[in-house]
C-alpha cells in the first residue's frame, strides 16, 4: 500500500458509517452504448487530483479516532467481460463488490462490464465519504473532465464542523440519541447483503391527486411529503409485524447543506441527519394519505439550525465517550418496526452521459433491510424497496 503522506480527519456524521452494517453508497448504471475504458481512465485520473479523498482507506489512530488515509490503492478500477445481456433483475453484486469501510479496505470501487450488448459502470463508495449528493457531485465532474467541460471543485475540508460541535461531559443517552439524532442505539449492526428485491412504479397524477386533495383541506405538502407518507403506509400495511398494534417508525435522511449557511454548497461528505416520525400501525391503516403525509412534513420542518448542530455535537460527544466500537450500535431506523426512505429522485441519474447516451436503467445495493428508494422516472417516479423481513 503506498501511502500518499495525506490524511483527513472524519466528521462526526462519518463515523456513522463505518465498520459492520455500514451501507456503502453503491449503484450500477446500464448503458446500451460500449462505454469506451480508456476515456473513463483518463478521467478519472484528472477527476481524483481534486476528488483526492475518494482514493483512501480507514486508519485507527487512537480509540476514538479514524483518519482518512490517502494511497494510491485506496481507489480500485477494474475492467470485466461477460458473455451475457444486462437484465434488471440482476443482483448487482455481478457487477461489483461494495465497499467495507472497515480498517485497511479501498473506499471506492469502480468496475466497468462490458456484456453482450452495452455495459454497465458500477460504483461503490463509502458512505462515511460521501452522501447521496457528494456521490453524484463525483460521477457529475468525471463525466465532465471527460467531456473537456467546467465543473464545480469539491470543498473536502472537515475543519466546518469545528465550529458546530458543542462539548458536554454528559453521558449521551438512547433517547438523546433518538431525539437530537433521529438514531437508534441497539445491539450491534450486521453485515447484511440483500438488493432491491421491488420495484414499482407511481405516477404523478397519483401523487397530484393525494397533493390536491391535502390542499382542500388547507395543507400544502411537497411532492416528496406524500410519496414518503404513501411508502410509509403502503409497507406497514402490507408487511406483517408482530404484535397487535405496534408503534410503526418512519426514517429519512436530511441533507443539511441546504439549511447550514457555513456549508458551501459544494462541500464533499457526508452532510446528512435523520428525522423521524412515527404511528402505531392502527393510525397507519386508517389514517387517510394525505394526513400521513401532513406528519411527514411536520417531520421534515423540524430539521432546522438548532436540531442539525444537537446532531453533530451528540454524535461527537458519543464518540468521545464512547470510542469508535459504539458506531456499530448505532441504526438508521428502528431495528424491529421501522423503515428509512430516502429520496433521491432530484439527483441526476438520467444526466450521466460519458458522450455517447445516458443510462437506460439502474440497479442499487442495500445493507438496510426494510428501507425503499425514490428515484426520477418519466411521468414520475420508480421505487426500489428492499426485503421487508420482520
Amino acid at each position: 500500500m503506498k501511502k500518499l503522506n495525506q490524511n483527513i480527519p472524519l466528521s462526526p456524521v462519518d463515523y456513522i458509517f463505518t465498520d459492520a452494517g455500514s451501507q456503502p453508497i453503491t449503484f450500477g448504471f446500464y448503458y446500451l452504448e460500449n462505454q469506451d475504458e480508456n476515456i473513463l481512465k483518463q478521467s478519472l485520473q484528472e477527476a481524483l487530483k481534486h476528488f483526492i479523498v475518494l482514493k483512501s482507506r480507514l486508519e485507527r489512530i487512537s480509540d476514538t479516532d479514524f483518519v482518512f488515509d490517502i494511497c494510491e490503492d485506496g481507489l480500485t478500477f477494474e475492467v470485466h467481460y461477460h458473455d451475457t445481456d444486462f437484465n434488471r433483475e440482476d443482483n448487482i453484486t455481478k457487477y461489483i463488490s461494495p465497499v467495507n469501510s472497515t480498517e485497511d479496505n479501498p473506499l471506492t470501487k469502480i468496475t466497468l462490464t462490458h456484456t453482450s450488448k452495452g455495459s454497465v459502470l458500477a460504483v461503490s463508495i463509502s458512505h462515511a465519504l460521501v452522501d447521496g449528493f457528494s456521490y453524484f457531485h463525483f460521477l457529475m465532474s468525471w463525466i465532465r473532465i471527460s467531456k473537456g467541460e467546467r465543473f464545480i471543485p469539491p470543498y473536502i475540508d472537515r475543519d466546518l464542523f469545528s465550529g458546530i460541535i458543542q462539548k458536554s461531559e454528559k453521558e449521551i443517552t438512547k433517547d438523546e440519541l433518538l431525539n437530537n439524532c433521529g438514531l437508534f442505539y441497539s445491539k450491534k449492526r450486521e453485515d447484511t447483503e440483500t438488493q432491491a428485491n421491488e420495484r414499482f412504479f407511481i405516477p404523478t397524477k397519483k401523487i397530484k391527486a393525494i397533493s390536491e386533495l391535502a390542499r382542500s383541506k388547507n395543507m400544502l405538502l411537497t411532492e416528496n411529503d406524500v410519496i414518503t407518507g404513501m411508502l410509509w403506509k403502503k409497507y406497514f400495511t402490507d408487511w406483517s409485524i408482530n404484535g397487535s398494534n405496534p408503534e410503526t417508525y418512519l426514517s429519512f435522511p436530511f441533507d443539511f447543506r441546504r439549511v447550514l449557511n457555513r456549508f458551501p454548497k459544494n462541500y464533499f461528505g457526508c452532510a446528512i441527519t435523520f428525522g423521524t416520525a412515527k404511528l402505531s400501525l392502527r393510525e397507519l391503516s386508517e389514517m387517510p394519505e394525505e394526513n400521513i403525509a401532513q406528519i411527514v412534513k411536520n417531520s421534515v420542518s423540524k430539521i432546522k439550525n438548532n436540531y442539525i448542530s444537537q446532531s453533530i455535537s451528540t454524535l461527537e460527544n458519543f464518540r468521545q465517550q464512547k470510542g469508535t466500537g459504539e458506531f456499530e450500535k448505532l441504526h438508521l431506523r428502528h431495528p424491529e418496526n421501522g423503515i428509512i426512505i430516502t429520496n433521491i429522485s432530484r439527483l441526476p441519474i438520467r444526466d450521466l452521459d460519458f458522450g455517447n447516451g445516458a443510462p437506460t436503467d439502474v440497479l442499487t445495493y442495500a445493507e438496510v433491510l426494510r428501507s425503499a428508494a425514490i428515484l426520477p422516472a418519466e411521468g414520475g417516479v420508480e421505487i426500489l424497496a428492499a426485503s421487508p423481513v420482520f
